[in-house]
C-alpha cells in the first residue's frame, strides 16, 4: 500500500512517525522552507525535519493547485493530511482508491477552518477534540469517520492543546486506519445545522480588548500563546502581554464600577491589575516594544517605573 502524508507543524510530527512505523510513507508533502528570524535562516518545517530523519522523500510545492504531478506519480492508495496548510485540488483528493483523509483539530461540524484550536479557546469552549474525516472539495466538509474529545482546561493555551491533540490524533488515526483500509469504517455526513467556522487569525485580532469580560481577555491571551501573542498600548508605546491571571474580587463593582475599562487599578508586587468589564486582569509577564520579555517585578524596576501607574489607561 502506498501512502502520501501531508502536514507541516509540530502537531503533525507524531502522526507521521506512527503511520510510517506501521505502514511506511512513500512521500511527505509539506510547506516550503521559510526564512526565520532577523538573520533570515532558511528553516525546514517540523514535518520536513522528521521526514528527512526517517529517510522519506519530501515534496514542497509552493502552489499545490498548480504543482501536484509528483503526488500522482506515486499512485497513492491513500492520502493522509494533518494541518498541511494549503487547499488540495480535486485531482489529488479523489485520486487514491481509499480516498483522502484528514486529522482535524476539532469536533466537526464545529470549527471548520484553519484555526480550530485557537478559536475553541477564544470562544470559551470547555471541550475540543479530533475528527478523522474524508476530505471533500469544500474545506472540512467531508463525512466523519471517527472522533474523540478532550476537555479544555482553564490554563490551556494553543501550545498545550496542540500538544495534547497531536497525541489524540495519532492514537485515533492508528485505531481508525485498519477499518479504512478494510473498507469497514463508518461514514457519517456532517449535520449542516451544527456548522461553525474557525477562520485563520488576523493581525488586528492581536490587540487586547479590556471592554470584554476578564474570562474573554484571558482566553484571548491563551489562544495567542505561544504565538503571535497579544498586545496593548500605553502612552503610544506598544506592550506585548505574555502571562497573566484572572483576579476576581468581591468588591469589584463597589470600588471600580466608574473606572474606564483598561485602567490600571492596582500594581501588585508581581503583577499589573487592569480593569475589564467584570474583573481584574493581572498582567504578570510583558514586553515593551524593542525590549526583552520580562516579569512584572523586573519590568517595574526598569522601563516600567516611569510608564506604569495607577489611573493610567491601556488603549
Amino acid at each position: 500500500m502506498k501512502i502520501v502524508f501531508m502536514g507541516t507543524p509540530r502537531f503533525s510530527v507524531k502522526i507521521l512517525e506512527s503511520v510510517h512505523e506501521k505502514y511506511g510513507v512513500d512521500l511527505v508533502v509539506t510547506q516550503p522552507d521559510k526564512l526565520v528570524g532577523r538573520k533570515k535562516v532558511l528553516t525546514f518545517s517540523p514535518v520536513k525535519e522528521k521526514a528527512v530523519e526517517l529517510g522519506i522523500r519530501v515534496f514542497q510545492p509552493r502552489k499545490m493547485k498548480e504543482d501536484f504531478q509528483e503526488i500522482l506519480d506515486v499512485k497513492p492508495d491513500i492520502i493522509i493530511t494533518a494541518a498541511y496548510g494549503q487547499i488540495i485540488p480535486d485531482e489529488v483528493l479523489f485520486f487514491p482508491r481509499l480516498g483522502s483523509i484528514n486529522v482535524h483539530g476539532s469536533l466537526l461540524p464545529l470549527l471548520r477552518g484553519g484555526a480550530p484550536i485557537q478559536r475553541s479557546i477564544m470562544r470559551l469552549h470547555n471541550t475540543t477534540g479530533i475528527t478523522i474525516m474524508y476530505m471533500a472539495t469544500k474545506m472540512d466538509s467531508g463525512d466523519i469517520i471517527s472522533q474523540r474529545s478532550i476537555p479544555i482546561m482553564d490554563n490551556d493555551t494553543t501550545g498545550t492543546l496542540f500538544e495534547k491533540l497531536s497525541y489524540v490524533g495519532e492514537e485515533l488515526l492508528m485505531e481508525t486506519l485498519p477499518s479504512i483500509i478494510e473498507g469497514t469504517n463508518r461514514r457519517v455526513p456532517q449535520d449542516p445545522n451544527l456548522i461553525t467556522y474557525a477562520y485563520n487569525l488576523k493581525r488586528e485580532e492581536e490587540k487586547a480588548d479590556f471592554n470584554k469580560s476578564v474570562e474573554e481577555v484571558d482566553a484571548h491571551l491563551r489562544a495567542f500563546d505561544p504565538a503571535p501573542g497579544i498586545y496593548t498600548e500605553l502612552e503610544g508605546k506598544q506592550i506585548k502581554i505574555w502571562k497573566a491571571d484572572i483576579h476576581k474580587c468581591s468588591n469589584f463593582e463597589k470600588h471600580h464600577s466608574l473606572d474606564e475599562n483598561g485602567t490600571i487599578i492596582k500594581i501588585f508586587e508581581d503583577a499589573i491589575g487592569v480593569k475589564c468589564s467584570n474583573g481584574v486582569f493581572k498582567i504578570k509577564e510583558l514586553q515593551l516594544s524593542g525590549k526583552t520579555r520580562q516579569d512584572v517585578k523586573t519590568f517595574m524596576m526598569g522601563a516600567g517605573r516611569n510608564l506604569i501607574a495607577t489611573g493610567k489607561v491601556f488603549k
